[in-house]
């Protein structure tokens, strides 16, 4: 099955709503559909809810879609690097649910095998767990410890960034792409993939496929993304 699209903006047709929630893969600028986050700000469609490890930087990844105001609300782990995101959360004018990066990656995950729930210590005591369950089990050693429940996170749409796939839609992530992007793809109840190669079905590995194609509904080729450097540092 030939799931490949002419066109990112082809890609989204027909899927794209106001006030639907995505869930986006990437990690800083690293592993972000960026040819797929452009196309969605094009769509002018608004009041999303994002699920995302962070909102990119000013102007670029998803950074765009807070210039746009087409973002209502985001559900993630690290603002520090897009004073904008900043500027609207602490100006009301966004909504945040901040979340502990594993515990959010631990959500996701859920939400793609159908776990609707979990307990996990991360967060006791402090606000993360305020108004959650919390329940005691028996830790490594016996004794009683303290757990959050964390409901798991489910998506309309997941956009994800593969470096090499097939046109049934297995993909292959390279390094830090894969903190987020597995899990933000079957998050997803329709994944879009973007990736940089394209090759025939058949012709990869499938030992080293870390997504499969049954979880990836539509795909579109970026043979050249930009790539850009989130924090650039030079030694004198």
């Amino acid at each position: 099955m030939n799931k490949l699209y002419p066109s990112a903006a082809a890609a989204l047709d027909g899927i794209i709503r106001d006030d639907i929630t995505l869930a986006v893969g990437g990690f800083g600028l690293c592993g972000i559909p960026e040819a797929l986050i452009a196309a969605l700000r094009d769509t002018g469609k608004k009041g999303f809810t994002v699920i995302s490890n962070n909102a990119g930087i000013d102007g670029f990844g998803l950074g765009m879609l807070l210039n746009t105001r087409q973002v209502r609300k985001m559900i993630s782990s690290y603002v520090g690097e897009n004073r904008e995101f900043e500027r609207q959360f602490l100006a009301n004018e966004l909504e945040l649910e901040f979340t502990p990066q594993g515990t959010l990656a631990e959500k996701l995950r859920a939400g793609g095998a159908g776990i609707p729930a979990f307990y996990t210590k991360t967060g006791y005591g402090t606000v993360v767990a305020e108004g959650k369950e919390t329940k005691q089990f028996p830790g490594l050693d016996g004794e009683l410890e303290w757990y959050v429940m964390e409901r798991a996170l489910r998506a309309d749409v997941s956009l994800v960034k593969a470096w090499k796939a097939d046109k049934a839609g297995n993909l292959i992530y390279r390094k830090t792409a894969r903190n987020f992007n597995p899990m933000v793809a079957t998050a997803g109840v329709i994944c879009v993939a973007e990736a940089e190669i394209v090759v025939e079905t058949g012709e990869l590995d499938p030992d080293q496929i870390h997504t499969p194609g049954i979880f990836v509904k539509r795909l579109v080729h970026n043979p050249s993304p930009e790539k850009r450097i989130e924090q650039r540092t030079l030694r004198k």
